[in-house]
């Protein structure tokens, strides 16, 4: 059974072609696929390309713990970048179905580098979901900016997106990995998110830089994402705190987005291949 591995600054995927699957992917068999030790390692798996009455191609996405995606930036790069590989797009912008809604897709410098056109953000609680309400604890529909979340001994100020899948953004004056993986992954479970959700501990460099650390939801501490990237950067621009323009850091390195007036976002940003190979039958023995 067939993979290709492919990292986007140190977020790690495999593309797995659906033809050439010899088994259903299992949660159980995709846990063990993803785990660092007992399989290949990957921070997810790209299930592509399947057929879209929408799309050019469609995609599924699966984190290392067995669960779904709606929608992932680096795994979108990295899935483009694979389709690219196999001779099955140009230059030209094509399509990609996700669970969490359309993007377009235009590969640059040879599939080294991919722009994303990720969709548009959305702050609205229904939309993300995020119930409660900062007024009175009525499930009202609200854009969520600036709320209280409380988690063990601490009280953050957070902001909730989605561009396809929940992200809760926590600006403070400084980020540091200890933060996020300390509150991430209290954050992602926490009762305001019923679908769970990502998180961003952001800081703002300047009216064009902010520097992330990132809890992803089903995968844990997180190098870099896409999504992630994008969410952060709507948030920094609808507070006011920076420009349309934005380089978002993180430890694996750096992304660049645009936020257009009505938070339509385009991410641009790096792929690397890392290996190709086949899957052993000894792989899911006990």
């Amino acid at each position: 059974m067939k993979f290709y591995k492919y990292h986007a600054l140190g977020n790690d995927y495999l593309v797995m072609n659906p033809q050439d699957l010899l088994f259903p992917l299992t949660p159980e068999k995709i846990k063990t696929i993803c785990h660092r030790n007992f399989g290949i390692g990957s921070d997810g798996i790209l299930l592509g390309p399947l057929a879209s009455k929408t799309a050019r191609f469609a995609l599924r996405i699966f984190n290392p713990d067995g669960s779904e995606a709606e929608k992932s930036g680096n795994g979108l790069r990295i899935f483009s970048r694979y389709l690219w590989d196999r001779g099955l797009v140009s230059e030209e912008s094509f399509s990609i179905e996700t669970v969490g809604g359309l993007v377009q897709s235009v590969i640059q410098d040879a599939g080294k580098t991919v722009q994303v056109e990720m969709g548009k953000v959305s702050f609205w609680s229904n939309d993300i979901p995020v119930v409660g309400d900062a007024y009175g604890g009525l499930h009202l529909r609200r854009e969520v900016i600036e709320e209280k979340i409380s988690v063990s001994d601490e009280t953050f100020t957070f902001c909730a997106a989605t561009i396809g899948n929940p992200h809760c953004v926590i600006p403070l004056a400084e980020v540091k990995p200890a933060i996020a993986k300390q509150y991430g992954p209290i954050l992602e479970v926490h009762p305001l998110f019923p679908n769970r959700t990502n998180v961003q501990f952001m800081k703002v460099v300047n009216r064009n830089t902010i520097q992330i650390e990132i809890w992803e939801r089903g995968a844990g501490y997180t190098l870099a994402s896409g999504s992630s990237s994008s969410a952060a950067a709507a948030v920094a621009h609808k507070l006011g705190l920076c420009d349309s323009s934005i380089t978002v850091q993180m430890p694996g390195g750096e992304i660049l987005i645009q936020v257009k007036d009505d938070f339509t976002i385009s991410m641009t940003g790096s792929v690397t291949k890392v290996a190709e190979g086949e899957l052993s039958a000894e792989l899911f023995t006990d």
